[in-house]
């Protein structure tokens, strides 16, 4: 792959995505919601940078229709829904000091039943769960040759309707265990966890993601860790910085399922990542089309330099 394009998938770069979708609460919606969920965000930038993206969404009755499902199958994502009785609703408030994110219902549990059996062997899985929805029966979902990255964040949230979303500590377990790379962001490594190197097992990677600051993969090897650190490529401001965390760990992964190269793979998360802060909603993600013109500014850019 030349940093200018990214090669269209074959029929082995197959990527399972997996979790619940939520819905947030958005006074400049008719519906009064706007669907999200590391899920939907992760099928859509994974499929932008060019892997056959499968996606299996837990919905409840009102986002099993959602317009946003529809964008997701135009973007060539293939959704299958789980209806749940309850999925994760907030309600996300901007203050001052930051946001801050109430839970207006929680999720029920996403069976590991509810995987098609001609899904469980892929080349990569990703499990993004948003709200504590998948349970240790994960770990063993898919085959052992799959690589399985866990987006941690969604194993780190209690919800109780009508109060404010609870951080809890990262704690290792067996699906952090089962995973070949575990992404992070810097306040989930804030709210406690142990040293890395203590729930880390040799060839596992550890994607700590910063804002605007940045990203760092980490790898457990034999002897300790070794580590590569990616600045936003490039800064902007963001307009709304919802859902580039996802897009940036599914980015390094499709990536990464083309081309192998962990270096690359990073270049393309981090223009992913600072074009999806442009975005307000899954509709105007960015694009295949987007992701190479940013690449091919960034190469002039450096040829220049």
């Amino acid at each position: 792959m030349s940093d200018s394009s990214i090669e269209k998938p074959d029929s082995r770069s197959i990527l399972v995505v997996v979790g619940a979708a939520t819905r947030d609460i958005a006074a400049d919606d008719p519906r009064g919601w706007k669907m999200g969920g590391g899920v939907t965000y992760s099928a859509i930038a994974a499929a932008s940078v060019g892997v056959r993206v499968r996606a299996l969404i837990g919905v409840d009755e009102v986002a099993a229709t959602a317009a946003e499902l529809d964008t997701l199958r135009g973007a060539g994502v293939d959704v299958q829904l789980v209806q749940l009785s309850s999925g994760p609703v907030f309600d996300n408030r901007r203050t001052p000091a930051g946001r801050q994110q109430f839970a207006v219902a929680a999720s029920d549990q996403l069976s590991v039943a509810s995987l098609p059996h001609d899904w469980q062997a892929p080349q990569a899985a990703l499990l993004a769960p948003v709200a504590g929805e998948m349970g240790h029966d994960w770990a063993t979902a898919f085959a052992p040759a799959s690589f399985v990255t866990l987006a941690a964040q969604g194993m780190l949230r209690r919800l109780h309707p009508g109060h404010e979303v609870v951080r809890l500590a990262f704690e290792h377990g067996p699906v952090v265990h089962r995973a070949d790379a575990i992404a992070l962001s810097r306040e989930d490594v804030a709210a406690g966890a142990p040293p890395i190197r203590d729930w880390t097992r040799p060839g596992q990677h550890v994607l700590v993601t910063h804002g605007k600051r940045g990203s760092v993969e980490l790898m457990r090897t034999a002897t300790g860790l070794t580590g590569r650190f990616m600045p936003p490529l490039p800064m902007r401001k963001a307009i709304d910085p919802t859902g580039a965390g996802d897009t940036f760990i599914a980015a390094w992964l499709a990536a990464r399922m083309l081309v192998g190269d962990g270096r690359r793979a990073l270049v393309v998360a981090s223009v992913m990542s600072s074009l999806a802060v442009l975005s307000t909603s899954l509709a105007d993600m960015p694009t295949h089309d987007d992701l190479c013109r940013e690449l091919v500014t960034l190469r002039e850019s450096r040829r220049g330099a």
